[in-house]
Parts: structure tokens; sequence; C-alpha cells
């Protein structure tokens, strides 16, 4: 007869510990991004009356401008550091480790009025111009992003998914898709502006310029994503529908699985 196991006590602790639940990082970027800048640049953090800008800094116009550019560093730090812990080289991160320094050289422009507002979209505006050019050549960005989605599959899964992207129509597809992420980028990039326009109106260096980009960084966040997410979506399903009208239904770049399946069932060496 088999012996029950003995109950742990707090005394003895269990031999085999569960796992401690790791943050999401989803989480952390959300931290470093969005909440830590805007708590930085509100001249009354929680109403607890306390502000950055004046305990810290000593307040002041030269006090608003270090809280300024410390929110607005703070974003950076955290990309760059992201990138040097992981070693992450793919062109994805370093697209975005450029985006990151690009955002925070700018925050040394001071400005405001009409020119934040530009300022404030000037990533955007540079990337869909960059994939706009790169939609003209062999390698349009779109695909440098879902290249860097199978880095992790198999090789014979990575070999047809490769294969598949340099399939004239497929290309075709991907030229498409890169320029509709490019458009739905300048799209937000200008919802920004206008929404910056309309509610930063405040000079630069004040109590109250600092607490308007920090309401507009919180209001626009959101809207921001679900314009990224749409664009992509639709470069997707662009992608996806040469794809299966090259190798058949269910043929996707997204399950290499089913795509190698397609392509032997067609006969089609993968190399």
């Amino acid at each position: 007869m088999s012996q029950a196991a003995p109950t742990p006590t707090p005394d003895a602790p269990d031999a085999h510990p569960s796992p401690k639940a790791r943050v999401p990082k989803t989480v952390w970027d959300l931290i470093f991004t969005l909440l830590i800048p805007i708590l930085i640049l509100s001249p009354n953090i929680l109403g607890s009356g306390i502000s950055i800008a004046e305990q810290v800094f000593g307040g002041g116009a030269a006090g608003n401008v270090r809280a300024y550019l410390l929110a607005a560093l703070i974003p950076v730090a955290y990309v760059l550091w992201d990138l040097a812990v992981n070693r992450n080289v793919s062109p994805v991160a370093l697209i975005g480790g450029a985006g990151a320094i690009f955002s925070g050289a700018l925050a040394f422009w001071y400005v405001d009025g009409f020119w934040y507002a530009i300022k404030d979209s000037a990533r955007s505006y540079l990337t869909g111009l960059l994939f706009l050019i790169s939609a003209a050549t062999s390698v349009p960005l779109f695909r440098v992003f879902l290249d860097a989605s199978s880095i992790g599959e198999s090789p014979e899964h990575r070999a047809a998914t490769q294969q598949a992207m340099r399939d004239p129509g497929v290309h075709r597809s991907l030229a498409q898709a890169t320029v509709v992420f490019a458009v739905v980028d300048l799209i937000g990039g200008m919802v920004n502006s206008a929404v910056n326009y309309a509610r930063v109106t405040a000079k630069f260096g004040t109590d109250a310029f600092n607490a308007q980009v920090a309401e507009v960084n919180a209001l626009m966040r959101i809207p921001g994503l679900l314009i990224t997410l749409a664009g992509v979506a639709v470069a997707i399903w662009l992608v996806n529908r040469a794809v299966q009208a090259r190798y058949g239904a269910g043929a996707s770049l997204f399950e290499p699985g089913k795509l190698l399946e397609r392509m032997r069932e067609r006969g089609e060496p993968v190399t």
C-alpha cells in the first residue's frame, strides 16, 4: 500500500516550489513608456501635491524643462537597455532602437504649438516615409518584419517561408502591404498631430505645457495602437491572400507547417 505524501508545513517549505510568475513584457513597456513619463510630467501626481519639476528640479521654467526631458528620455533608455540586455540585433529591433534614438534627439528641440504637434508625430512620419521608399526596392520593410517572425522556426519551415516570399506574386503583395502600413502610419501621425495641436496649447517650459503633454500621451495611446493594428491587419490580409492564391487554401506564412505541406502537394522542392 502506497504511503501518503507528507503535508508541507510552514517550517518545511515545499521541495519543488512553483516558478514565480513573471511580469509580462507588455506591462513593463507600458510602465516605462507611458506611466512613468506621465507621472514625471504631472504637476500634481495623483492629487498628492507632489511635482517632479518642483520637488526634484526646483520648479520654474528650468524645472519644467528638466522634467520634460527626463520624461522623454526614460522610454529611450528603456528601449536601448532592453536591446542591450536581450542582445537583440534583429532588423526589427534595430529599427525600433533607431526610432527611440531619433525620438530622444527630438526631445531637445524646444518648441510648442504647431511645431510641437509635428515633432510629437515625427517618428511616425519618418517610419511611414521609409516604408514607402522600401516598397519600391527588392526588400520591402514589411517583409523584414515577417522575416524576423520566422527566425525561431525549424530550418525546413524557415526555408519554406523564405521561398514563398521570393515568389513574384507574394513579393508584390509584400510591397503592397508595406505601402498600406506606411499610409496607415502616416494617417496615425496626422491624427496625433491634430490632437496635439488642439490640446497642447500652453507655452513650452510651463506646468501647463507638461500637464497637457501628459494628458495627450495618455489619451492617444490606445487610439494610436488601434490605428497601427488596423494597418498591420490589412497588410497581413494582403500577404495571406497572395500566398493562398499561389499555394492553395490554408497556406500561410504564419503557419509554415501548412505552407510546406501545400508546397509538397504541388511537387515544389523547398530549397
